[in-house]
């Protein structure tokens, strides 16, 4: 993994746990969870940070660092199948996810 003040694209998600799976979900989506683990198959993934709102702590936000919009877009070529996959099987910890946006550092 590289140093991740290099990212150059940067990918936000929001998510709610589902009430009772709120540690599985902490598990899967951190920077150690099996979407961090399948993201560091691919060159140019740098992180994977998982925060907690502080106003409401039901609310999470995924943040996934690359080293380039063509790294992450190489990334979903290469394992859409794997990544379908696990979007599948962790469908069961989240009440609702929706992606906030894909940003490039200016």
């Amino acid at each position: 993994m590289m140093d991740e003040k290099g990212w150059r694209y940067l990918i936000v998600w929001e998510f709610r746990p589902r009430r009772g799976s709120e540690t599985r979900f902490e598990r899967a989506y951190g920077s150690e969870g099996v979407w961090a683990n399948l993201f560091q198959q691919a060159e140019g993934f740098l992180s994977t940070q998982l925060i907690r709102d502080e106003k409401d702590g039901h609310r999470f936000l995924t943040m996934d660092s690359w080293v380039s919009k063509q790294a992450y877009e190489a990334f979903r070529a290469m394992h859409q199948s794997e990544y379908e996959r696990l979007d599948s099987e962790c469908e069961d910890l989240t009440e609702s996810e929706k992606e906030i946006g894909k940003f490039e550092r200016v």
